[in-house]
């Protein structure tokens, strides 16, 4: 078992940033690889950013490419979503998720393949 608890949320202006964190606690977080997640009001959950075990390969929804950055730290079972140039588009709870590292790049963008997942942190993003 993996647990997970997202922090880092909140109210931010258009244009701003925030920085989401996730602790993982468990099994071994360095052979998991991490995703963010994120639902918005009315909609369904999307995929974010993802990042492998060693933090090797990051992949990217197209709509935060470029502003979004994924990071993680072993040594502090953490993994970061850093926010930039925040949209009102952006408002969703975000969520992280933890899958076993082996089943390629097609698993780690699909949020069914994730066993693991925190309670969500809510991020607003006003106009």
């Amino acid at each position: 078992q993996v647990q997970l608890v997202e922090s880092g949320g909140g109210l931010v202006q258009a244009g701003g940033s925030l920085r989401l964190s996730c602790a993982a606690s468990g099994r071994t977080f360095s052979s998991y690889a991490m995703g963010w997640f994120r639902r918005a009001p009315g909609k369904e959950r999307e995929f974010v950013a993802t990042i492998t075990w060693s933090g090797g390969n990051t992949y990217y929804a197209d709509s935060v490419k470029g502003r979004f950055t994924i990071s993680r730290d072993n040594a502090q079972n953490t993994v970061y979503l850093q926010m930039n140039s925040l949209k009102p588009e952006d408002t969703a709870v975000y969520y992280c998720a933890a899958q076993e590292d082996r089943y390629g790049t097609t698993s780690l963008r699909t949020s069914t393949k994730y066993p693991y997942w925190g309670q969500g942190t809510q991020v607003t993003v006003s106009s």
